[in-house]
């Protein structure tokens, strides 16, 4: 294949190849135009898109790690009680001193047994996970009820919120530079430019091996693109209070599995133990291992998003957690995980998490009731799924 070859492949093709990626940033944009005018322009206020990742920081965290399990063709019904199991536990450790860097770190061990726990029981036990997650969302629900004893736990200082309705700014006493808090514009300078450079690096490296890659036109538009999203939001929280936390906090958790999936032999493992799991015993994969290491994962993501669900409500309260499953799962479908496992990116479900965000904060600005929310999340999540389903069909994969 020659290099001119390679430059300059078909535009359509590229565009069709990619089209559930497009249309999830497309449905994302869509979505905050379509609220705007619904809520007098209050969801693009500074505060706002603050106030939406301090909100949904959890479940930006879950989605990551219910990528992974649904890929490999299993589900955790059990997140939400995991949380507010958790959650409580930490409060308590919290509470006795030790500090929040090992409040956090033990919150996420803990988390990882409970994830061991659960993927003994699917992996080597041969359960399906539908049944054990659901028997761990009993489960743990009511081992929250005993700890807390059916009274929220407060906090013997304010510092333990600071991890999900914190700002760097705030923290390190950085005075505002005329309208801007200046952390999030630096941190996102410095985000583009590591992504440019890796961005032209993987386009060289796949030109030097004859790889096809985008013509130069759409690769420098999806780069312009991009680049005018992170400064945007970069904008909204510089004129508010300036970079969260919790923004971090997601930041290095995306970076991390997203890494791990597309750079690493156990990424490479996930995949086609969801893909074909006939297939990957028979290529010497040991699966039942590669399912009880995803629930680790799950495990002790769902331990740092407890800290971070319990930091938001500044308590541990023994009803915390409800329907963090439902946010989840519904973020994954839209974020382009396949039904049928196999499928899915880190990148798409925390856009598919911002979806469910922005369809949520849009409804609060509006003054819509709880009761609403719920008939609306329940249809995104069957209309998600019937696209997935609909589409693998159409390409003949199932």
């Amino acid at each position: 294949m020659s290099n001119k070859a390679i430059h300059t492949s078909d535009f359509k093709t590229m565009v069709k190849s990619n089209i559930r990626n497009y249309s999830m940033f497309l449905m994302l944009i869509l979505i905050m135009l379509i609220f705007a005018p619904l809520t007098g322009w209050n969801n693009f206020n500074p505060r706002n898109f603050i106030n939406i990742f301090f909100q949904n920081g959890h479940v930006l965290i879950l989605a990551v790690g219910m990528v992974m399990i649904i890929i490999t063709r299993n589900i955790d019904l059990s997140v939400g009680s995991v949380c507010a199991f958790v959650g409580a536990l930490s409060a308590m450790i919290y509470n006795t001193g030790v500090g929040m860097p090992l409040t956090v770190f033990a919150s996420i061990l803990i988390g990882v047994a409970v994830g061991a726990y659960q993927g003994a029981w699917v992996a080597f036990g041969k359960m399906p996970a539908f049944i054990v997650t659901l028997s761990g969302m009993l489960l743990f629900r009511g081992l929250t009820y005993i700890v807390t004893r059916v009274t929220p736990i407060n906090f013997i200082d304010f510092n333990y919120s600071n991890i999900a309705t914190g700002t760097l700014d705030e923290v390190f006493h950085i005075s505002r530079i005329g309208p801007y808090m200046p952390l999030a514009i630096i941190f996102a300078v410095i985000i583009l430019l590591v992504f440019f450079f890796a961005e032209f690096a993987g386009r060289r490296k796949k030109i030097a091996n004859e790889f096809e890659v985008a013509p130069i036109s759409l690769f420098i538009t999806k780069l312009v693109i991009i680049s005018l999203l992170v400064l945007g939001l970069a904008d909204r929280f510089g004129r508010s209070r300036g970079l969260p936390i919790v923004v971090i906090v997601v930041g290095v958790v995306v970076f991390i599995f997203h890494f791990i999936l597309n750079n690493t032999v156990l990424g490479r493992y996930i995949y086609a133990v969801g893909g074909n799991p006939h297939s990957a015993k028979l290529s010497g994969i040991n699966s039942d291992m590669v399912i009880f290491i995803v629930f680790l994962f799950m495990g002790g993501l769902t331990g740092l998003a407890a800290v971070v669900s319990t930091a938001y409500m500044n308590s541990a309260l023994p009803q915390a957690g409800n329907l963090f499953e439902l946010d989840t799962i519904a973020a994954c479908y839209i974020g382009g995980v396949s039904a049928g496992g196999g499928i899915g990116t880190v990148i798409g479900v925390i856009v598919g998490a911002l979806v469910m965000a922005a369809i949520n904060n849009g409804m609060i600005l509006m003054n819509l009731g709880i009761h609403f929310q719920y008939v609306v999340k329940a249809l995104i999540l069957v209309l998600a799924v019937f696209y997935d389903i609909y589409t693998r069909r159409k390409a003949g994969l199932g």
